[in-house]
């Protein structure tokens, strides 16, 4: 890639992460010189985004399933080999995660908070009183809220 191209796709992490219709004209330029030089993931983040799209639909369990399926179909039919081990664990927990479509809950809170606790830990390394761990979390949590 020469370093005219290179120089110009700083950020475009940010830009491949978003959707597309939300990315601003600087980002969409960033996206083509990427797709230039690797078409390959330019095809991976197209099918990333269909997949994406079906979770962001509000569709019914049989539905959303049906459109998984038709999604891995094409994604093996393209013979992109680096989505093979994401759709192994999909179709292992394919029901689990069918539910999802039910009430459209998932256990992302419980996700954050475990992150939350584990960071806390870090930064409390070397206490050794209980009770101010104890504070320490309470204040990350919601003492900005109350103390603010």
């Amino acid at each position: 890639m020469p370093a005219q191209d290179y120089s110009k796709l700083e950020g475009v992490m940010w830009a491949l992460r978003r959707n597309y219709e939300c990315l601003s004209l600087a980002d969409k330029d960033k996206l083509q010189i990427l797709y230039k030089h690797s078409p390959v993931l330019k095809q991976a983040h197209y099918y990333a985004l269909k997949l994406t799209h079906i979770f962001n639909s509000h569709s019914t369990r049989k539905s959303a399933m049906a459109k998984i399926n038709r999604w891995i179909s094409s994604v093996e039919k393209s013979g992109l080999r680096c989505f093979d081990r994401f759709i192994k664990t999909l179709i292992r927990y394919k029901g689990a995660i069918a539910n999802y479509f039910k009430a459209r809950k998932n256990s992302g809170f419980v996700e954050g908070l475990n992150n939350k606790i584990k960071v806390i830990k870090r930064r409390c390394y070397g206490l050794f009183n209980i009770r101010t761990i104890i504070q320490r979390l309470f204040l990350d949590l919601q003492g900005y809220e109350k103390f603010a």
